[in-house]
């Protein structure tokens, strides 16, 4: 008859579990509160293209033209706060 001594043991390895995916999962539901406040204190961040300015300058500090995309203010809003306006407005909607 065979011994099942030598399979009742544990390695170390196959044991303790490694925290790299539970610290990843930490990282990233903190990025997002960290976002959330951010979109909710500030619901406005520079606008990419105009980078904040409302306008695009020639060389010799004239402008250019103004910035279509952000109306010439320079701001847009942040995408978190664009899918919270979303939600609301459809969970509004759902409601009625």
């Amino acid at each position: 008859m065979t011994s099942l001594a030598a399979t009742a043991t544990t390695h170390l390895a196959t044991s303790v579990a490694t925290p790299i995916p539970f610290l990843a999962a930490a990282l990233a539901v903190l990025w997002l509160l960290g976002y959330a406040a951010a979109c909710a204190a500030d619901p406005f961040g520079r606008c990419p293209r105009c980078k904040g300015h409302g306008k695009t300058l020639k060389p010799n500090g004239r402008v250019k033209r103004w910035c279509r995309r952000c109306d010439s203010t320079g701001l847009r809003l942040r995408l978190g706060r664009r899918l919270y306006n979303y939600l609301r407005r459809l969970h509004r909607d759902v409601t009625r």
